[in-house]
């Protein structure tokens, strides 16, 4: 875990690797949760015994939008930052799945502080983040996470 103090120290991080989350576990029961909350259904998630047969993977695979989803969990069971009134997910730029993510596959997230900028009421920040599987060489999720955080 690591501890950002203060809007100065946040700041000097700016074009810096600030942290390397703690692999989490992709198992078929995250991946049909999120296709039932998604309405994704689509067979290469769900069907297992279908996916043996036809998919070039062998097995199910995660839905991208899962993968991008697990971000802000990884970011704050990696970083805690200075006390703010309100911190929001602000957007995305450049999102890309470049990999798939094979069901029983480890995954975590290397964040990069892209740059921190002054905003009426508190900072937004820029993260590089790139998602990657464990035993893979390729990355599974490349995006831009903006946040903003009102102090």
């Amino acid at each position: 875990m690591r501890h950002i103090a203060s809007l100065d120290e946040l700041k000097n991080l700016a074009g810096q690797e600030v942290t390397i989350s703690d692999w989490v576990l992709i198992d078929q029961a995250r991946i049909n949760l999120f296709a039932q909350a998604s309405g994704d259904h689509q067979w290469i998630h769900v069907d297992i015994e279908r996916c043996r047969s036809e998919s070039p993977y062998g097995v199910p695979i995660a839905h991208g939008f899962l993968t991008l989803s697990l971000l802000p969990m990884l970011l704050q069971s990696s970083i805690t930052f200075p006390p703010c009134k309100l911190a929001v997910n602000y957007g995305l730029n450049k999102v890309r799945f470049p990999a798939p993510v094979p069901v029983d596959s480890r995954v975590r997230a290397r964040l990069m502080l892209q740059s921190v900028e002054e905003i009426s009421g508190g900072v937004q920040m820029i993260w590089k983040t790139t998602m990657e599987r464990a035993e893979s060489e390729k990355p599974v999720c490349v995006a831009e996470l903006i946040l903003r955080h009102y102090v």
